[in-house]
């Protein structure tokens, strides 16, 4: 059992006690309250280097990697993504304003969305570079703004003519559903099978094509996704060729982008040690995608990669402190001050996670403990029968791997706050996001 190398890269030990880029995570707690969740720099530029270098081992055309704004999003999050000329995808709004705060440039930002609103096209159109198209009606949504949008308009605060929006300024790219899905732990973490709410089929595919062809829209590229957190590249091998076959019917030519999606594996529990390969599930899209353009006598894409959860989820730490224990027949629980509101995943999809306590590592493992947080529902479990050593009320423990769909999950239920952010490097601390208040909870109120 190695639950230590589930945690970020500079994670050591000193004093029996963890610490990671030389911060002690007990100061830290102490310092900032818990629950309190860290994020390690190093950790975060591996893991972007790692893709770097497979891309360049692998695939001989231009590529890009992107963040994946849903995974984790703020505004240093989103300054940091530009230190490695990152794209950042985005739905909605929302994310898309983050972005722009962090000082993401237009060409870097690519939305995504089932149901774009009409606000969040407009948003789209004045900060981002790429639209994925989710379906026809969108489509029509998108040439309506378009043409209502394009001209000049008369600049409200300094009264001098602009152009409001011109067709070369946002490029679409089709979302495909190719009817296959990879092998997830769960069927919510499933997005390219047949009855997917996401994408479209190849018919609706290529009448979207058409429809752009008719109305002069920039129809730059295609797009797919079949699941997140999977381990195994194989099943993506068929949905890059029946992507190819479509592009082809299309006739891209020149430059054009092609995104098999993204979805790339962590371990969680040290059950799913070793971490898979990031040179494995580049090498096995980029040769497919090579192979692929050759046969069908394609020129090769701009490729595009959104690594998700294997960027960001190892670099995240969750530190909660112990309220109470208590046993009940053979079950003992670990009552803790975060749990649901921070972290849904298991309470969603029954997602697993491992801990270490803060101090006091070399003790024995005498138990199995089940950990849940202090809000009142039965599904607010985070961990379930995890061998532990004994613990007391009053110390911390923390939760590796915690880095993706924790805080961009989280919610206020029950009146949680939402915990502090920290980002971590050697000799500095800087607070990412600040802890909720009350009075944050009652701003929306009139």
């Amino acid at each position: 059992m190695n639950r230590l190398a589930l945690f970020p890269v500079t994670v050591t030990i000193e004093r029996d006690s963890l610490f990671l880029a030389g911060h002690s995570l007990a100061s830290l707690a102490d310092g900032h309250l818990t629950p309190l969740y860290v994020y390690d720099r190093a950790t975060l530029d591996l893991a972007v280097a790692e893709y770097q270098s497979a891309l360049r081992a692998y695939y001989p055309g231009e590529s890009h990697i992107t963040y994946a704004g849903k995974a984790f999003l703020c505004k240093a999050i989103a300054a940091w993504t530009q230190t490695h000329d990152l794209m950042i995808d985005c739905t909605g709004e929302g994310e898309i304003g983050i972005a722009v705060a962090g000082g993401v440039p237009r060409e870097k930002i690519l939305v995504h969305g089932v149901n774009k609103s009409l606000a969040d096209l407009k948003s789209a159109f004045r900060n981002a570079g790429t639209i994925v198209v989710d379906n026809l009606s969108e489509l029509e949504r998108i040439r309506t703004q378009v043409d209502r949008d394009a001209g000049t308009h008369v600049h409200t605060y300094t009264g001098t003519q602009v152009n409001r929006f011109t067709r070369a300024q946002v490029s679409l790219w089709l979302r495909f559903t190719p009817g296959l899905a990879v092998k997830t732990h769960h069927t919510h973490t499933q997005t390219g099978q047949h009855d997917s709410k996401f994408g479209m089929t190849r018919d609706e595919i290529l009448e979207a094509a058409k429809f752009c062809q008719e109305n002069n829209l920039p129809l730059k590229g295609i797009h797919f996704h079949q699941g997140s957190n999977f381990r195994d590249p194989e099943p993506l091998i068929p949905a890059i060729d029946m992507a190819l076959d479509i592009a082809k019917e299309i006739g891209f030519n020149g430059a054009w982008h092609f995104c098999p999606g993204g979805g790339w594996g962590v371990a969680y529990h040290e059950d799913e040690l070793p971490n898979p390969p990031i040179e494995s599930y580049v090498r096995g899209i980029a040769e497919a995608v090579v192979e692929g353009c050759q046969s069908r006598g394609l020129n090769l894409p701009v490729l595009h990669l959104e690594p998700g959860r294997s960027l960001v989820a190892r670099a995240g730490v969750a530190i909660y402190r112990v309220g109470a224990i208590k046993q009940r027949g053979d079950k003992i629980w670990i009552l803790t001050d975060g749990g649901m509101a921070d972290n849904p995943r298991f309470a969603l999809y029954g997602a697993r996670y491992s801990c270490l306590p803060v101090a006091g590592l070399n003790r024995e493992i005498n138990a199995k403990v089940s950990i849940a947080g202090p809000y009142c529902e039965s599904g607010d479990v985070v961990i379930e029968d995890l061998p532990m050593p004994e613990l007391k009320e009053g110390e911390l423990i923390a939760i590796p791997v915690a880095g993706a769909y924790h805080l961009s999950m989280s919610s206020n239920y029950n009146g949680a706050r939402r915990p502090e952010v920290l980002l971590l490097e050697e000799g500095k601390a800087e607070v990412m996001l600040r802890r909720e208040t009350v009075d944050d909870l009652l701003r929306r109120d009139p």
